[in-house]
């Protein structure tokens, strides 16, 4: 079987890896009889930036294939389709039809079955929680050739731990949740400039109760009283008279070629940083444009992620609880710009208290903070152990849709509830995230 295996790679290009892909192309299907032993493990568009879409050695289910809408009922808004469709897909056959997925992450480009192995959340947790809130139902296959109806009301042990669950319970091959109404395509957006992170937080909390979508972009570097300056996003819906239902188009720029290593550095980031905070003159602005740009921006440019190198990058993101002096992410800050390993992609949001009903779910009451830094070895990963011990001293945990080095103990004391989880994972299923993460432990 070794000489079938072929490249395998997440949105962050690391680790690099190879896996034998098993397409599956209709829900109908079995899943695939593989030989000599090997594991395998659903994967869809590999955007998860770490290693949780990853299976090294094993197999990889491909279900971009399997992306068909099942059923829509536009009085209710409920949609069932297969698990393998890319959000992009779902949006153009719902945005023209007046609705709106409940939640979406910051690129459209993953699969509805991703979107549930990873309970995503987005701009609106305060007012929607996760993806996981708004599934009703789901199919899940079992590699005994079972098939389970998973709901709150029918196997809901494993509707529980297969929200968040990473791929591991089995396969999904098809998903029914709930949409959002919606009277136009396009969004109402007021702009903040703010001038560090006691700035953010006050206008965080002034901008929960009348805006259903709200994020920040930081200045990473910036230090003293700059320390987490940046631009405040918030925004709803816009009424009909905005514009019509109309999708949107698919990107046409792109990275050609992958960029140097020494293309992003302390200094190339920092002038980044100072320009693209320094490019907003008023301290508010509105405007009114179109869910594409106002979701995905980074979706306008194809393979972005060739910007950080053959190398690749990691993003960090944690989620810690809420504090008077919210002293965790100053310290995060403050280690970050001594460490000269800015990121340019640095987004801060609060997160509300609206409870998942995935068991593995990431999200909790408090503030989450997601950075990419580019790839530079033993120094980028002594950085992330100084900031874990933060993290976790102040009762946080990680992101496993976006990780790539998180340690054994670094999961366990995020997610304590570890080992019910591992009781619903299917014998004949496993991840390079999975058995990197429970090293030692099982």
């Amino acid at each position: 079987m070794n000489e079938l295996l072929q490249p395998a790679a997440s949105w962050g290009r690391y680790p690099k890896t190879r896996s034998l892909p098993q397409p599956i192309y209709w829900s109908c299907d079995p899943l695939p009889d593989i030989a000599g032993g090997k594991k395998m493990l659903p994967y869809g568009m590999g955007r998860s930036y770490g290693d949780c879409c990853l299976n090294d050695e094993g197999a990889l289910v491909a279900t971009t294939g399997m992306n068909r809408i099942l059923a829509f009922d536009p009085e209710t808004g409920v949609i069932r389709c297969e698990a393998g469709a890319c959000l992009d897909d779902v949006l153009k056959f719902i945005v023209p039809r007046g609705w709106y997925l409940p939640t979406t992450p910051g690129t459209r480009y993953i699969t509805v079955g991703g979107a549930v192995a990873n309970d995503v959340h987005g701009k609106n947790h305060h007012h929607a929680g996760t993806f996981g809130r708004h599934v009703r139902r789901f199919e899940l296959l079992r590699s005994d050739g079972r098939r389970m109806i998973c709901s709150p009301q029918e196997n809901h042990e494993w509707f529980a731990a297969t929200i968040g669950g990473i791929g591991l319970t089995g396969l999904m091959t098809w998903v029914e949740f709930s949409l959002r109404k919606i009277a136009s395509a396009m969004i109402e957006m007021e702009t903040i400039k703010f001038a560090n992170l006691d700035d953010f937080f006050k206008i965080s909390a002034e901008s929960d109760k009348d805006f259903e979508h709200t994020v920040a972009w930081v200045d990473c570097l910036a230090s003293g009283d700059a320390l987490g300056r940046g631009i405040f996003m918030r925004g709803n819906h816009a009424p009909a008279s905005a514009g019509p239902l109309t999708a949107h188009q698919p990107p046409k720029l792109g990275v050609p070629l992958d960029f140097p290593a020494v293309a992003l550095n302390t200094a190339s980031v920092k002038v980044f940083n100072t320009l693209y905070y320094g490019r907003i003159q008023e301290r508010l602005t509105k405007s009114v444009l179109h869910y594409g740009p106002f979701f995905y921006p980074l979706d306008s440019i194809k393979q972005w992620n060739r910007i950080y190198g053959r190398r690749g990058f990691f993003q960090y993101q944690f989620v810690v609880p809420f504090s008077s002096d919210a002293a965790a992410i100053r310290d995060i800050f403050r280690r970050i710009a001594r460490s000269g390993q800015g990121s340019f992609l640095a987004v801060l949001k609060t997160l509300g208290d609206l409870k998942s009903p995935g068991l593995m779910s990431f999200p909790i009451p408090g503030v989450t903070l997601a950075l990419d830094f580019p790839n530079q070895g033993e120094r980028t990963l002594q950085l992330f152990d100084e900031l874990d011990r933060v993290v976790l001293v102040a009762g946080g945990r990680f992101y496993p849709a976006k990780d790539a080095r998180m340690s054994p103990e670094g999961y366990a004391k995020s997610f304590p509830q570890w080992k019910k989880f591992s009781e619903y994972i299917d014998p004949a299923f496993s991840s390079s995230f999975w058995r990197r993460v429970t090293k030692g432990l099982l």
